[in-house]
């Protein structure tokens, strides 16, 4: 395996414009860009190609440890590196869950072992752990369930929540929803096992109402706060409204903005069943918006593979959550092809902007001195997703039969190539990725 590269004729993304140019890459590092570069190491001949710094999925559940049977840290890198996905973000909602010191290092080192790609990972909050999530070391942030979701984390008591929101100085990041609304319309609705009640359920006002509770203890303590995975106009017209100099920014994954109510639970059943859910047109057409206008800040996944067994089970026993990390690329590229947005776009919602947003040090740009973390793209490229042909473990899709337009060819990791001809080489390691404090 080569130390070094040379990247040639390729339309490379740079900050503020696209340039038909060369890239040198020597110990993992990016180490020249421009025309006419001397040959260094392997040389790859990109005509036709767009090259584009990896891309960063901020929100994933590997499953490890715990679950290995869904997923675990090696095949879901593998199916991050076949997506095009450089680095990932992973949950702490594991069993054990990952809420102390010892057991993050412990989760650093499966990492280490058996990751294809760069990692990074949460600290889970409890009601009772904040002297942990003061002490744990290079993580990317402080993960808040608001609402239950998949796992046992959960912190709803707000009291509890203004004593984490003013006991320290680290990024906070939310599942926003309102555990009193979900538990009230869950007895309103028990007696019914339709999966088209699933965003009744986990209805807009929980969503909104936990989120200006986030954002009210954010203000109030000046902690920097991200809102995962938001659903809904009501959150996207509130978060319009705040003030000027906040320290709050949000995601959207890609399937809330693809995929409709109640479309999706017609055709797809529980394998549409997430949480929050996805919702009808109106909020799905807002969402893209202000991904569009800056008010949402960054695209995720939520990567939350459950087997087809479990989610073949009727509504209130199948598990919440779908996979996404192999396919979240292509469903943008897929629209870029469609003049939905522009390929620059797609760069700062899914590299630039994850990178900012947790102080991830040298990712997210083509730029010398940045790490070689790089996505080759063929525009041009027609694939069908298909069930069976997935890296991830559990190798199903809400998007099977779908043909996209616009796959990655070749995924680099710190200078070295993972992914190449649809095959992952299982031998790269990635490397923790280091958060500035």
């Amino acid at each position: 395996m080569m130390d070094s590269l040379t990247i040639r004729n390729a339309e490379v993304i740079l900050p503020g414009n696209i340039q038909k140019t060369d890239v040198a890459v020597s110990q993992g590092k990016i180490s020249a860009i421009g025309k006419g570069l001397a040959d260094c190491g392997e040389v790859i001949n990109a005509e036709g190609l767009f090259l584009l710094p990896g891309i960063i999925d901020p929100q994933v559940h590997f499953r490890e440890p715990g679950s290995t049977d869904k997923e675990d840290l090696h095949s879901g890198s593998c199916a991050a590196a076949a997506g095009g996905v450089t680095s990932f973000l992973d949950m702490p909602n594991n069993n054990p869950p990952v809420i102390t010191v010892q057991r993050m290092k412990e989760k650093k080192q499966l990492a280490a072992e058996k990751s294809v790609v760069n990692y990074g990972f949460f600290m889970g909050a409890t009601p009772d752990n904040l002297d942990e999530l003061n002490a744990v070391e290079n993580v990317c942030g402080i993960k808040i369930f608001m609402g239950s979701s998949t796992g046992n984390l959960l912190v709803d008591d707000p009291l509890v929540l203004e004593k984490i929101f003013a006991g320290g100085s680290r990024l906070i990041a939310v599942h926003a929803e309102d555990e009193a609304v979900l538990r009230d319309n869950m007895v309103l609705l028990k007696d019914i096992h339709d999966v088209r009640i699933h965003s009744r359920v986990r209805d807009e006002s929980a969503a909104l109402r936990a989120t200006k509770l986030a954002v009210r203890l954010s203000l109030k303590y000046r902690r920097r706060l991200h809102i995962l995975h938001l659903t809904t106009e009501d959150e996207c017209d509130f978060l319009r409204t705040l003030p000027r100099e906040h320290l709050i920014s949000t995601e959207v994954c890609p399937q809330h903005f693809t995929l409709t109510a109640p479309e999706c639970y017609e055709q797809l059943g529980t394998l549409a069943q997430m949480n929050p859910p996805i919702r009808t047109r109106r909020h799905a057409d807002a969402l893209w918006q202000a991904l569009k206008d800056g008010i949402i800040d960054c695209i995720a996944t939520d990567h939350a593979p459950h087997t087809l067994a479990e989610k073949d089970q009727s509504y209130g026993k199948a598990p919440a959550g779908m996979p996404g990390v192999e396919t979240s690329l292509p469903l943008m590229l897929d629209r870029v092809n469609q003049n939905h947005c522009s390929l620059q776009q797609v760069v700062h919602w899914m590299s630039e902007a994850p990178a900012k947003l947790y102080a991830m040090q040298g990712k997210g740009r083509i730029e010398v001195g940045h790490d070689a973390d790089l996505v080759l793209v063929d525009l041009d490229l027609k694939k069908t997703v298909r069930n069976g042909d997935l890296k991830t473990k559990v190798n199903w899709s809400p998007y099977h039969g779908m043909e996209l337009k616009g796959w990655p060819v070749r995924t680099i990791v710190n200078g070295k190539t993972v992914f190449l001809n649809g095959e992952v080489d299982k031998s790269v390691r990635g490397r923790e990725i280091c958060f500035a404090s």
